[in-house]
């Protein structure tokens, strides 16, 4: 069983910045990807930004050059730096862990980008 635990979502206004984090409770290399997902109301579950096997990154169109995925592998931790914040960012955002062919979820933050 893998726990991850996430912080730092909020209320923002439009153009501004927040930055998620993600903690997870094994060791960040035994974990084949992991990185953020988000829902909207009414909409299906997206990816946002992903650290795949090998440290490649995948990101949503619709963030690419505002959102950045990091980690600290000391810390189990993957961070999720947005900027230049829109409305349609506003939704709940979950950390993701894919751990030995299972999908591992956390409880998820709001964000909330309105002004």
């Amino acid at each position: 069983q893998v726990q991850l635990v996430e912080s730092g979502g909020g209320l923002v206004q439009p153009g501004g910045s927040l930055r998620l984090s993600c903690a997870a409770s094994l060791s960040i290399f035994r974990i084949y990807s992991m990185g953020w997902y988000r829902q909207a109301p009414g909409k299906q579950r997206e990816l946002v930004a992903v650290f795949m096997s090998g440290s490649r990154i995948t990101y949503a169109d619709s963030v690419k050059g505002r959102f950045t995925i990091s980690r600290d592998d000391a810390k189990n931790t993957v961070y999720l730096q947005m900027n230049s914040l829109k409305h349609e960012d506003t939704a709940v955002y979950y950390c993701n862990a894919y751990v030995v062919s299972k999908d591992y979820w956390g409880q998820g933050t709001q964000v909330t980008v309105s002004s």
